[in-house]
């Protein structure tokens, strides 16, 4: 699945707007005439990288498509205090309808897209690349996910369906390493999919297990210290990828890059995240 597809984004902005307008925006219905036409801006009021702009134009054309939007700032780029992201013209009812929407979508976009850029430049200097995580909003996980692309991050599986992720709980329940990953390669083969798989690890016991075992695709070390880490990429010597993950910090993550892994999970990206402070103001 390409969540970024026109039919997944649209369907989310769908969505959104059915909880939001209900069975109508009474606010502006009752206040404003139906043909009154205007403009407003969108203005910054925080620092960091702004994100939700490519989103920001599809909701409001799927709102109104005669409004029109006129960006002066494209997604990734950085902004600070005052700046102005877009100018927007059309019908009033139809703006003030987009509004929100529009700034909750862009607000925690931005913050996701700033805390992304901020760490991935701590580990520019190494292979390692920066992975979101499934821990996102329910029913938000496509802006989420967006903006840490925007960010210059890259994304995990989507969901559940993309890939094969066996967690310590998958371990455990299975019965062992080994035992999970044969019965996830039988069930790949039984049901003709083909889908990548990826093993947690806990300690360098459960590493060698999976080297033993093999048929996967990639090693998470999950919660090590720098100095085990480093003996298990020595171990795992690039016959498979490598994921870090568990308790990576803005201050931990420099050091985990260093030790070689390919790619580091961080899962406060969506679940931990500042939203950036935009406003619509008439003008």
């Amino acid at each position: 699945m390409n969540y970024l597809e026109e039919k997944a984004i649209l369907h989310f902005i769908d969505a959104a707007l059915a909880e939001d307008v209900g069975d109508g925006d009474h606010s502006s219905l009752s206040s404003i005439p139906k043909d009154a036409e205007s403009k407003a801006k969108l203005i910054v009021k925080g620092q960091g990288i702004l994100a939700g702009v490519a989103l920001a134009e599809k909701i409001v054309h799927r709102v109104d498509p005669s409004l029109r939007i006129e960006v002066f700032i494209q997604d990734g780029s950085p902004v600070k205090y005052g700046d102005i992201g877009f100018h927007l013209y059309g019908n009033v009812q139809s703006i003030l309808k987009a509004e929100r929407l529009v700034l909750n979508c862009m607000q925690r976009m931005s913050g996701i897209a700033t805390l992304t850029a901020e760490i991935v430049a701590k580990i520019s200097h190494t292979k390692a690349k920066l992975l979101d995580t499934r821990k996102t909003t329910p029913n938000f996980r496509i802006p989420e996910k967006w903006a840490v692309k925007i960010g210059g991050g890259e994304n995990h599986r989507f969901g559940l369906f993309d890939m094969i992720i066996l967690k310590d709980n998958h371990v455990d329940y299975a019965g062992g390493i080994k035992k999970a990953i044969e019965s996830s390669r039988e069930y790949l083969k039984r049901n003709n999919k083909d889908l990548r798989i990826e093993i947690e690890t806990r300690n360098l016991d459960e590493v060698q297990q999976a080297l033993d075992t093999g048929g996967i695709h990639r090693i998470m070390l999950d919660n090590m210290d720098i100095a085990t880490m480093k003996k298990a990429v020595e171990m795992i010597a690039g016959r498979y990828e490598v994921e870090a993950s568990g308790g990576v910090t803005a201050e931990t993550i420099r050091s985990i890059a260093e030790t070689g892994v390919d790619f580091i999970s961080v899962g406060a990206l969506t679940h931990s995240v500042k939203s950036m402070d935009i406003s619509l103001k008439a003008f």
